[in-house]
């Protein structure tokens, strides 16, 4: 009989420290890097991948953590793309069954993080959203950015903390993005 899977953090929390670092123009080409193995790993099970995340946006300020979304028809049939990903050199990191299948492996260096989601999941649109409003929107990309190195400074027991305090500017950018598309 097959034991239920880990879910949730895989391997429990951890504390890290959170730093916050100057964009880095190197962060465009670790990303295509990492796109590469992950079709070549994948082929057409990879419906999409791209980059998001901070290190997505020239000149933001950011944790020096490549953050890619890898779309996949169902992220439940693990069997379809994990084992590939797995030879390929990632970890799983968190399995959310309950989350639209969200799937999360990263580097063991941990300086990638590979977001894995069906198409139909909110978060696609979400992380696009921020992704491309930050891009455009000067005001509010200094204004996150201020933000993400005044809560690199505090201490904090997980990155989840840190990410949820920013929340409430990640709302508003999406706001911002959702009126700019009007």
């Amino acid at each position: 009989m097959n034991e239920p899977l880990e879910t949730g953090l895989i391997g429990g929390v951890e504390k890290r420290d959170i730093k916050v670092v100057e964009y880095d123009s190197d962060w465009p080409e670790k990303f295509t890097g990492q796109e590469n193995i992950i079709r070549q790993a994948l082929g057409d099970s990879a419906l999409a991948i791209e980059h998001i995340g901070s290190t997505s946006v020239p000149g933001l300020a950011a944790k020096p953590i490549i953050d890619i979304l890898l779309i996949v028809e169902d992220p439940g049939k693990e069997e379809l793309y994990l084992p590939q990903l797995l030879k390929a050199g990632y970890e799983l990191r968190v399995r959310e069954p309950d989350y639209f299948e969200h799937r999360m492996v990263r580097t063991p260096d941990k300086d990638v993080h590979i977001h894995i989601y069906p198409p139909s999941a909110p978060d696609v649109e979400r992380y696009r959203l921020v992704r491309n409003e930050l891009r455009q929107n000067k005001e509010l990309r200094d204004k996150y950015g201020k933000l993400k190195q005044e809560l690199a400074s505090r201490d904090w027991q997980d990155m989840n903390e840190y990410s949820a305090a920013k929340t409430e500017v990640i709302d508003e950018i999406i706001a911002a993005a959702q009126v700019r598309l009007k």
